[in-house]
């Protein structure tokens, strides 16, 4: 079986066992979350040997090149050597506002050391002292000068609780990124746009929606936001006042108990969606739904996008 070397461990891997497991186990500290090759929490770089072209899925170009990968999901065939990511792919900022947008929802507010490239509903890494890393997608637009990020506060969680019990403005964090392949794409303005998240799922969507509507998207663009009750709405304000500002957008806020499940409501409203593009965030079993209800009302797969929030795998790395 191959070995991965890593800092001074080395590490022979089991049959089956990815990079990461295997340094986990060898009691190396390797920040990560989703364990999924989805957040990118865990990325390193290969100086020796090389990794399958799966280690490397969803990441742009110029950092495969650099020999960036995903230990997570990372089945080596030899051994190879990784080293920590290069400052190339993590950028230095600082915390400039933290607000409650709901009961178990912060609004983290975050200033870029130098900018940060990215487009509205990309997602980045955030990582705090300790190592500890998370994901979140981006709510702001590129034109804002700042990174808004909407997290969900879980008990006991590495970074959320960090933010709600420790963290303050001023405070140094790093962020690394930006990935994902969901945000807006112009060049269809008549296009209609049908926009589905649950939680903080909203998050994208709330960056693509404005990003469109700057853009001057002129089609229809249907926006859908599920929670359980009706607390978990967060943003109603604004995205109604959006909704009053533009005729072609319309906004549906849609709680389980009163309006049963986001998916049974837009199927509902919208049998037909032959010509549409579709946007799906949230809870990762939802969105698998989701896309597969749009593709069978009629929107091709290339113009669905969707971006599953995948939590962290164990309690000591909750988000």
């Amino acid at each position: 079986m191959p070995h991965v070397q890593y800092g001074s461990t080395r590490c022979d891997l089991n049959q089956n066992e990815t990079v990461l497991d295997g340094l986990l186990r060898a009691g190396v500290g390797v920040p990560h979350a989703c364990k999924a090759g989805s957040c990118g929490s865990c990325m390193m770089k290969v100086v020796r040997g090389a990794v399958p072209a799966r280690a490397q899925t969803g990441l742009k170009d110029s950092w495969k090149a650099r020999g960036y990968f995903l230990p997570c999901v990372c089945l080596p065939e030899n051994d190879i050597e990784a080293v920590e990511v290069g400052d190339e792919a993590r950028v230095a900022a600082r915390i400039v506002s933290i607000e409650p947008l709901s009961h178990n929802v912060l609004k983290v507010v975050l200033a870029a050391d130098g900018g940060f490239d990215f487009r509205a509903g990309q997602y980045l890494t955030l990582i705090r002292e300790g190592g500890v890393a998370r994901s979140y997608s981006i709510a702001s637009l590129p034109g804002d000068g700042t990174l808004e990020l909407h997290v969900r506060v879980i008990p006991g969680g590495a970074m959320s609780g960090w933010l709600v019990d420790t963290a303050k403005a001023g405070d140094e964090v790093q962020v690394q990124g930006p990935s994902g392949e969901c945000f807006y794409v112009p060049g269809q303005p008549e296009q209609p746009m049908l926009l589905i998240g649950t939680g903080t799922g909203l998050a994208p969507l709330y960056g693509i929606v404005r990003d469109a509507l700057s853009s001057g998207h002129a089609g229809p663009i249907h926006l859908f936001h599920g929670a359980l009750n009706s607390g978990g709405l967060y943003l109603r304000d604004e995205l109604a006042a959006l909704d009053a500002a533009h005729a072609n957008f319309s906004y549906s806020p849609t709680v389980l108990s009163e309006d049963g499940a986001v998916d049974a409501v837009v199927t509902a409203r919208h049998p037909n969606l032959g010509g549409w593009r579709g946007f799906v965030c949230g809870d990762p079993t939802l969105v698998r739904s989701l896309k597969k209800k749009l593709f069978l009302a009629g929107i091709a797969m290339r113009d669905i996008y969707s971006d599953a929030f995948l939590p962290a795998v164990t309690s000591t790395n909750a988000a």
